[in-house]
């Protein structure tokens, strides 16, 4: 991402749409996340614009945590998310087995896709960011944390 051209659009973007209205996400906390030298983001564009963006953890517990993945309402449907999803395997891979995100129990068509593309369900955080509503933590792996990941 070029942040001074991307940075806005992405985070009015996520800031007006689902899941972080229900989360209470602010843009500003949207250009916090965005602006985290410990983060990678990169965003897709159709037609010069941001069609969608993907945010990379590649530190901590959780190396090779997608944090977010969000997609322009208007490109919706359109195979953009999967194709972000994608990339961000790929990136991840290269250096570890195991790439995880985690899905707002509410976001019932993100856990929906998520699953199709071959997540698996490792655990429920209950009440952790709202209420009344879990985040659930996903995992795709292609072998144990001590295995080498495939250089090519």
């Amino acid at each position: 991402m070029d942040p001074p051209a991307h940075a806005d659009a992405c985070a009015e973007m996520m800031s007006s749409s689902e899941p972080w209205l229900t989360l209470g996400r602010t843009r500003e906390k949207a250009l916090e996340l965005l602006s985290r030298p410990d983060r990678e983001s990169y965003v897709a564009l159709r037609d010069g614009r941001v069609a969608g963006l993907v945010v990379l953890c590649m530190q901590g517990a959780f190396v090779g945590y997608i944090q977010t993945v969000c997609v322009a309402a208007d490109s919706r449907g359109q195979g953009i998310g999967s194709r972000l999803i994608e990339f961000a395997e790929a990136r991840i891979l290269a250096e570890t087995p195991n790439v995880f995100m985690c899905v707002s129990s509410f976001n019932t068509s993100a856990k929906r896709l998520y699953l199709r593309l071959g997540y698996q369900i490792v655990g429920e955080l209950r009440d952790y960011i709202i209420a009344g509503q879990s985040e659930i933590l996903l995992r795709k792996t292609i072998g144990p944390l001590g295995r080498a990941p495939a250089r090519g």
